[in-house]
C-alpha cells in the first residue's frame, strides 16, 4: 500500500477487498414510524379534477369533453391537445397514441379520436386565513404532549 499516491480509504480498492454496504430498503418496505410526516396530500381525500390548460380553471369531472366545448373563464376550446391525457412533447408526433398524422397546433379545438380529459388531483387546500389562524396552526405542530 505504501505506492499509492492517496492513502484514503476507497482509492484504487478493489472491490474484492471490501465488501459494500447494503443499501437501505425501499420506503415500500420499511415500517412507517407513528406521528411522522406522510407527504403531500397522503391520506387527505383529494377530488379529481379536470382543469382548463389555459387559465386552470376548475371545470367538473367529465368523461367526455365535446368537440365544441369551450371553458366558462377564458372561453378557449377544452377538446384540445394539451388537454388530453395522452398529450406529450417527447413522445412521436406528441402523441403516446398511435395517430395517423401530427397535429399541428395543440391549443386549437380538433377531431382527435383517442381524446381523453387529463384529470388531475385537486391538492389546493385552503390555507390560514388570518395571522391568528396561521400563528395557531404553528403552535399545534410544536404542542407538547
Amino acid at each position: 500500500m505504501g505506492d499509492r499516491k492517496y492513502r484514503h480509504r476507497g482509492y484504487m480498492d478493489d472491490s474484492d477487498e471490501r465488501e459494500r454496504p447494503r443499501s437501505k430498503p425501499a420506503p415500500s418496505q420499511r415500517e412507517r414510524v407513528e406521528g411522522a410526516p406522510r407527504g403531500r396530500g397522503i391520506g387527505q381525500s383529494r377530488e379529481v379534477v379536470f382543469r382548463c390548460a389555459v387559465c386552470g380553471e376548475r371545470l367538473r369531472t367529465l368523461q367526455t369533453v365535446e368537440a365544441d366545448a369551450r371553458c366558462s373563464s377564458c372561453g378557449k376550446p377544452l377538446h384540445t391537445c394539451t388537454n388530453c391525457t395522452h398529450f406529450d412533447s417527447g413522445a412521436p408526433l406528441e402523441c403516446r397514441k398511435p395517430i395517423a398524422a401530427r397535429i399541428e397546433s395543440k391549443t386549437k379545438a380538433n377531431q382527435c379520436p383517442h381524446f381523453q380529459p387529463k384529470t388531475v388531483r385537486d391538492l389546493s387546500a385552503k390555507g390560514p386565513s388570518t395571522p391568528d389562524d396561521a400563528r395557531s396552526a404553528f403552535d399545534a405542530l410544536f404542542k407538547k404532549s
